[in-house]
């Protein structure tokens, strides 16, 4: 690709920041340590995803707001030679969370939504309860919704299992449920709410929300990364699209790279959220014991070598993956979309572990303190 074309494609990004740098100016900052780094390190994920046979992977990095890297490699749509580009559309699964959190805390801003609401008062809610609780399972067998404790803070922190608040156990099910109080202190469904309080004041005109009962716009449609797995004998073949749900807070939102990008640019600017807002998001739990939980609200936080990272992953189990992984005391920021599931790493429900990433292992150990 073309310095120009580099210049146009990323031109957008700046919407409000100031113009973007000529061809040469380009040119010159590939020449930086963070271009340096930033190139060397998408040609090591590149060998990643030939080796985990990814068909295509759309990668974006970030030092602080500016773009060091954005690639597309492989591809969308392997039967139709469509490659990757870094604004071509994933479902981006559960990355949707940090989304979801981000309209929580602006309604919360706003004073229309109080996180420390009990749930009981939230329309649905006990019914909801009832039938989870009765089901058991792997999320509901202690899952705390009898209790008049539980708050929206506990579930968007992931700490409604067990006694509210007390520890740290994944559970989109219940993070999903979370989207019903937000649309009903926010007057609007929740994939509107989205669309007002998050991609249109963060410019980001390549992703939509997606459920039962709201298609994607058609040039999205067509653009979609085609999901894939590897079959038993080791051949990638295509996978069906994943089964359509409601509309959740957990999952259901299509964008791109570059969106993600926008989203985070968005973010470190203040058009979002309020500093206090973002440093909400980004503070742990803490058990009773006064450990801290690697949750803080809609995003993984933990220091695993003593440094802290906050994160989302994103996972169809033999369709897509996904990785946003941030470094705040380095202002970086990694942005990674896979049309298969190979991103995810082996983790309990009970745990978060992102240093077993052999991608983010190689962008940390990229990028030096």
């Amino acid at each position: 690709m073309s310095l120009h074309a580099i210049a146009a494609l990323l031109a957008p990004l700046l919407g409000g920041g100031g113009a973007m740098p000529s061809a040469s100016a380009d040119a010159v900052a590939l020449q930086t340590d963070d271009g340096m780094r930033a190139a060397q390190l998408v040609s090591r994920l590149d060998s990643l995803r030939s080796a985990l046979r990814i068909p295509g992977l759309a990668i974006v990095v970030l030092r602080d707001t500016t773009v060091l890297a954005a690639r597309g490699l492989g591809w969308a749509d392997v039967e139709r030679s469509l490659p990757v580009t870094p604004e071509t559309p994933f479902n981006i699964a559960s990355v949707a969370k940090p989304i979801a959190a981000v309209v929580a805390l602006r309604l919360a801003e706003r004073g229309v939504l109080d996180l420390d609401r009990t749930m009981w008062t939230y329309q649905g809610f006990m019914e909801f309860c009832g039938d989870v609780r009765g089901a058991g399972g792997i999320f509901f067998g202690d899952y705390s919704c009898e209790d008049p404790a539980l708050t929206l803070r506990h579930v968007l922190s992931m700490t409604a299992n067990g006694p509210p608040g007390t520890r740290f156990y994944y559970n989109p099910p219940s993070f999903s449920w979370a989207s019903r109080p937000i649309a009903e202190v926010g007057g609007a469904s929740f994939s509107d709410l989205t669309a007002t309080l998050v991609f249109q004041p963060a410019g980001m005109t390549r992703s939509a929300r997606l459920h039962r009962r709201l298609p994607l716009p058609p040039d999205m449609a067509a653009a979609l990364a085609k999901p894939y797995h590897l079959d038993s004998t080791g051949r990638l073949v295509p996978s069906p699209a994943p089964a359509l749900q409601g509309d959740g807070a957990a999952g259901g939102v299509i964008a791109s790279a570059l969106d993600l990008a926008r989203f985070d640019i968005a973010l470190t600017q203040g058009r979002l959220l309020s500093p206090e807002s973002i440093a909400a998001m980004w503070t742990p739990g803490r058990s009773p014991s006064g450990e801290p939980l690697p949750y803080g609200l809609g995003w993984f936080v933990a220091a695993p070598h003593g440094e802290r990272l906050v994160w989302h992953t994103g996972l169809w189990e033999e369709a897509y993956s996904a990785l946003y992984l941030k470094v705040p005391a380095r202002n970086l920021t990694l942005i990674l979309l896979a049309n298969s599931d190979a991103l995810q790493w082996e983790s309990r429900l009970d745990e978060a572990a992102v240093e077993r990433s052999a991608f983010a292992r190689a962008f940390l150990q990229m990028f030096p303190r």
